[in-house]
């Protein structure tokens, strides 16, 4: 037999000119409004205010990804036709160890990119395209559907070898061999041309790119001179300089990087030869990097994405198309979990 739970009802205006009150946790409902009002033992009903769930809850923000990881652009590696620059997004999953698939193109096909994710979008940062040089566009896709890019707004100035950042409500492209020390940002929330916001402490490119909640972080790069070791930092709540925060273990550039909710990492990359080191600092202080472990093979150029639990490399020179992992829980090396669709270099990572 069907249980019925009914609650006190009449009209809004009976309500009113009865004006009973409620018991704690009894319900009235207005017949003729399909309003509720939810006693309290003490206060008529002309007195309470009209019964409101609460709103649900989005989930909050967060740099790393629980679904997929994202390879954007670079310079692939076509059977039949050779190297050239690439336009490719590939997806692989956080879930399950497992192969990249195709699932749209960038509007500009180009290497050297960087990469940004919002909750819903990632984005891919400047390159290097052709026959142009040095690129500014912005280009987002959709993370809810597998589907091209758009353009939707242009750097400061052409770039390419540049560092991505992303917080809740930006993204962030750093450094790059045209403006090596320029930091600009631009909105998740409108489409449209990014800012100029501060400068890196040394001119560099390509250097590593990682994101607590509160800062970007840019380590190693070709800085003049030679590799560069430093570890930079600048603040995502105001506009401004980053500041030098502590030293890699060994001076280097061309690597991926990724970001665990405490901790920036520094993988692979060139000294000045290729290296499969895998390098930590702390979000919380500032500190130097320490050496927790290695990837299956020293490589250089690669992409970098992060999940909650994993950092992950995809691609490498010269035309690799590894997938690894290396977990955030616990220092550790490497391991080979899946391909991408095409094996490249100078790609953007993405997450979600």
């Amino acid at each position: 037999m069907a249980i019925t739970i009914q609650v006190k009802r009449d009209t809004a205006a009976n309500w009113t000119s009865n004006n009973p009150t409620l018991a704690a946790a009894e319900f009235g409902f207005e017949t003729d409004t399909g309003k509720l009002k939810l006693g309290d033992g003490s206060t008529a009903w002309s007195s309470l205010n009209y019964f409101e769930p609460a709103a649900p809850s989005g989930p909050s923000y967060s740099f790393q990804g629980s679904t997929s990881g994202y390879t954007s652009g670079g310079n692939a590696f076509i059977p039949g036709v050779g190297a050239q620059r690439s336009n490719v997004i590939a997806k692989f999953p956080f879930s399950s160890d497992g192969n990249a698939t195709d699932v749209g193109d960038l509007t500009v096909a180009r290497q050297g990119v960087a990469g940004q994710s919002s909750s819903s979008s990632g984005y891919t940062s400047g390159g290097n395209s052709d026959p142009a040089p040095a690129d500014t566009t912005i280009d987002k896709f959709s993370f809810s559907s597998d589907a091209n890019a758009t353009d939707v707004g242009d750097l400061t100035v052409g770039r390419a070898f540049g560092t991505g950042h992303s917080m809740e409500t930006h993204g962030y492209t750093s450094s790059g061999p045209s403006t090596g020390d320029v930091i600009d940002k631009f909105s998740f929330s409108s489409d449209g041309n990014a800012t100029d916001v501060g400068d890196l402490t040394v001119a560099r490119q390509p250097g590593y790119g990682q994101s607590s909640s509160t800062h970007g972080y840019v380590s190693g790069g070709y800085a003049p001179g030679g590799a560069s070791n430093v570890i930079d930092k600048f603040s995502f709540s105001s506009d401004g300089n980053a500041t030098d925060v502590g030293d890699l273990t060994a001076a280097k550039w061309g690597g991926a990087g990724q970001s665990s909710t405490a901790s920036g990492y520094v993988s692979g990359g060139y000294t000045p030869a290729d290296t499969n080191v895998i390098e930590k600092f702390p979000f919380s202080s500032d500190g130097n990097a320490t050496d927790v472990g290695d990837l299956t093979s020293a490589r250089n150029s690669m992409a970098g994405q992060s999940s909650t639990a994993s950092g992950y490399v995809s691609g490498g020179y010269q035309h690799l198309n590894i997938i690894e992992k290396f977990p955030f829980s616990s220092d550790g090396n490497a391991t080979d979990v899946g391909d991408l669709t095409l094996g490249r270099y100078y790609a953007a990572g993405q997450q979600v």
